[in-house]
C-alpha cells in the first residue's frame, strides 16, 4: 500500500485475526456445534465473487479523506475493570462466567462472520483492601456487601495467593485470550494499613493510609505484581491511587481521599519497591475523578498534570524510573453536550502536550444525569441510545484529549431501578432476581449494546495501531476516526451515524492495494454484524449505527 493521502468511501477490508493459542483455555472452548472457525478471518484476495449489500434505506453521501502520513497517537489498548461482581461470579457461577469471559476477551470471528466477543486488550484488576474479610466492620455496609474486596495479605503478614479466586478466574481467561496488558489499581490502602482500620475513610481530603505504612503498602503492591508476572501475566502498570479528589466517607465502596503530596510520596515508595524487584512494571498516576482536575484548580488535590510533571513542583515524580509519562483521568461529569466535552478535553491535551506526556482515560460509565443531547430522559431513551452516546465520548477522548487508552468502568453489573445499561457492558441478574444481592448461585447474563459499541473500537483497533488523519464534515451526528496497523497491513475506520432515517454512502474508491473490505455494524438490532463489500462498490453505513470499516492490504 502506498502511504500517500487518499480518499475513502465505501469499501473496506478485513481486519481481524483469530485469537488463536496453543493453550486456548476455557474461554475458547465452545459447546458442540459452536466451535469457532479455525481460520476465522476472511481470506484476502480477489473479490469478484463478492456481492455488495444493497441498502434498504435512504442514503446521505459523505466524503472521507484519509491521510496515513498524518500520524497522531499510538493506541495502547481498550479495557474494562473487574469491580465489583467478578469475584463472586468467577467463584460461584459456571456456564455464564464462561460466556462473560468470551464476550469480553475473545477475538474470534465465527464462520458466519459474527464476532464472539470484543477482544479487550487491557484488563484493570482491583487490588482490594481486605474489606471482604472484615465484613460490616470494614465500613462497607451489608447493602453494598458485593462491593467488598479481598486482599492477598492476611493480618498475620502472610500471603494467600488463593484469595480473589473469582478475579483470578477472569484474569486467566483474559490471558488465555491474549489480553496484552493488566493494570493493577487500588481504591483504598489495605485495611491493616489505614488510620481507621476500614476500607472507607474518615480523613476527608487526606489519605487514610497511616504515616508509617507508605513503604509497607508500596511493597505489597510490588509483591502482588511480581507474583502475577511469575504466573505469566503482563502486569504492565500499577495505579496506586483512584479518584483522590473524593473524600470517600460513605459506606458504599472502598476509597480514600489523597493530597497531591501524599500521592507523590506513595509513588516514590512504589518506584523503589519495583526497582528492588527489577520489575519493568510502570506506575500510572492520576486516575483523576474528572478531566477538569488534571489541568485546573489551585488546591492541593487538583492540577495533577503540572503538579506531577513540572520539575519545579515539590510533588514532581516525572523523573522516576518506573513512572509512565502519562496522566490518567476519568470521563465522568464532563459529557453533557458535544461542545462542552470538546472544550474540556482540548484543555487536557494542551496541558499534557506542554509537559510532553500521554493521556489515558481509565474509567467511564454514565453516572451523571441525562446529557442534554442524549435525546430524552433515561426512562425514554433506548439502551442503544446510551451506547451510541458512549461512542461520542470515546471519539472525543481520543481525538480531542488525545487519549491513547480508553477503558470502561464495570465490565458487569446488575440493572436496577430502570437504570438500563448505564453502568455495565454485561448485565448480570442474580438467581433471586435483579434486586437480590446473592451471587452464590448461577444467574443470567445479557450483553448490552455498550459491549458491542465498545467492540467497534476494541476488537479492531489493537495495541500499536496509530491514529491517522481523517477528514470529514464532522458534527455531533456524524464523526469518525482512522487507525493504521504497525505493519501497514490494515486500515480501520470507526464511524458513528446518528441519523435515524438516512444511512451513509461513502462514495469514493477503495485505497490502493486493498485486497478485501468488510464492515462490522452495531445498531439497536445488530451486534457487530459483518458485511463484505466488493472493492469496486460503495460502502454503506446504516442509519443510527456505529460501524467499523476494515481494509486489508
Amino acid at each position: 500500500m502506498k502511504l500517500t493521502k487518499y480518499l475513502l468511501c465505501g469499501a473496506l477490508a478485513f481486519s481481524l485475526c483469530a485469537c488463536g493459542s496453543d493453550n486456548p483455555g476455557e474461554s475458547t472452548k465452545h459447546p458442540p456445534g459452536e466451535e469457532p472457525d479455525p481460520n476465522p478471518q476472511p481470506t484476502p484476495g480477489d473479490d469478484d465473487d463478492v456481492v455488495s449489500p444493497t441498502p434498504g434505506f435512504t442514503l446521505n453521501n459523505r466524503k472521507i479523506t484519509i491521510d496515513p502520513t498524518a500520524i497522531y497517537q499510538e493506541m495502547e489498548g481498550f479495557g474494562a475493570s473487574d469491580c465489583w461482581l467478578p469475584n463472586k461470579i468467577g467463584i460461584y457461577w459456571s456456564a455464564n462466567r464462561l460466556q462473560i469471559a468470551r464476550w469480553l476477551f475473545s477475538q474470534n470471528i465465527s464462520s458466519d462472520g459474527q464476532p464472539q466477543g470484543i477482544g479487550l486488550s487491557m484488563w484493570r484488576v482491583n487490588l482490594g483492601a481486605g474489606t471482604e474479610e472484615l465484613g460490616a466492620a470494614s465500613g462497607i455496609n451489608d447493602e453494598n456487601a458485593n462491593n467488598r474486596a479481598e486482599s492477598f495479605l492476611s493480618s498475620s503478614g502472610s500471603y494467600d495467593w488463593k484469595k480473589c479466586a473469582g478475579q483470578q478466574y477472569f484474569m486467566q481467561q483474559a490471558k488465555n485470550n491474549k489480553v496484552e496488558k493488566f493494570v493493577l489499581f487500588s481504591n483504598s490502602p489495605l485495611v491493616q494499613y489505614t488510620k481507621n482500620g476500614q476500607g472507607r475513610s474518615d480523613e476527608g481530603a487526606y489519605s487514610n493510609l497511616k504515616d508509617d505504612c507508605y513503604g509497607l503498602y508500596a511493597e505489597y503492591m510490588a509483591e502482588v505484581a511480581q507474583h502475577f508476572i511469575s504466573e505469566g501475566y503482563n502486569i504492565s502498570h500499577i495505579s496506586p491511587v483512584n479518584e483522590p479528589q473524593y473524600n470517600w466517607e460513605g459506606n458504599s465502596q472502598e476509597g480514600s481521599g489523597w493530597q497531591n503530596s501524599e500521592v507523590a510520596r506513595l509513588t516514590r515508595e512504589l518506584d523503589d519497591a519495583l526497582g528492588k524487584r527489577n520489575l519493568s512494571t510502570s506506575i500510572l498516576i492520576g486516575e483523576a475523578a474528572s478531566w477538569e482536575y488534571t489541568y485546573g484548580g489551585n488546591n492541593s488535590r487538583e492540577n495533577t498534570i503540572n503538579v506531577f510533571f513540572d520539575p519545579s513542583s515539590e510533588s514532581y515524580v516525572g523523573d522516576l524510573p518506573h513512572i509512565e509519562k502519562a496522566i490518567a483521568g476519568h470521563s465522568y461529569w464532563t459529557f453533557d453536550n458535544w461542545r462542552d466535552m470538546r472544550t474540556v478535553r482540548s484543555r487536557v491535551k494542551n496541558a499534557a502536550d506542554a509537559k510532553g506526556i500521554k493521556v489515558w482515560q481509565t474509567e467511564w460509565s454514565m453516572l451523571d444525569k441525562e446529557p442534554s443531547e442524549l435525546g430524552g430522559t433515561y426512562d425514554h431513551v433506548s439502551e442503544f441510545d446510551i451506547a451510541q452516546y458512549m461512542s461520542r465520548i470515546i471519539h472525543n477522548d481520543i481525538t480531542v484529549a488525545g487519549c491513547s487508552s480508553w477503558s470502561y468502568w464495570t465490565a458487569m453489573s446488575v440493572e436496577r431501578w430502570g437504570q438500563k445499561n448505564r453502568f455495565e457492558l454485561i448485565k448480570t441478574t442474580p438467581a433471586g432476581g435483579e434486586y437480590s444481592n446473592d451471587f452464590t448461585a448461577e444467574g443470567n447474563v445479557k450483553a448490552t449494546p455498550n459491549l458491542w459499541v465498545l467492540g467497534n473500537y476494541s476488537l479492531f483497533v489493537r495495541p500499536g495501531y496509530k491514529r491517522v488523519g481523517l477528514t470529514l464534515d464532522e458534527s455531533k451526528d456524524f464523526f469518525g476516526t482512522a487507525y493504521m496497523a504497525p505493519d501497514n497491513s490494515r486500515l480501520v475506520i470507526v464511524l458513528t451515524n446518528y441519523d435515524k432515517e438516512r444511512g451513509v454512502s461513502l462514495d469514493m474508491a477503495a485505497p490502493e492495494g486493498a485486497k478485501s473490505a468488510f464492515t462490522y455494524t452495531t445498531t439497536a438490532t445488530k451486534q457487530l454484524k459483518q458485511e463484505r463489500f466488493n472493492l469496486r462498490d460503495k460502502i454503506f453505513i446504516d442509519p443510527a449505527s456505529v460501524t467499523t470499516v476494515v481494509y486489508n492490504f
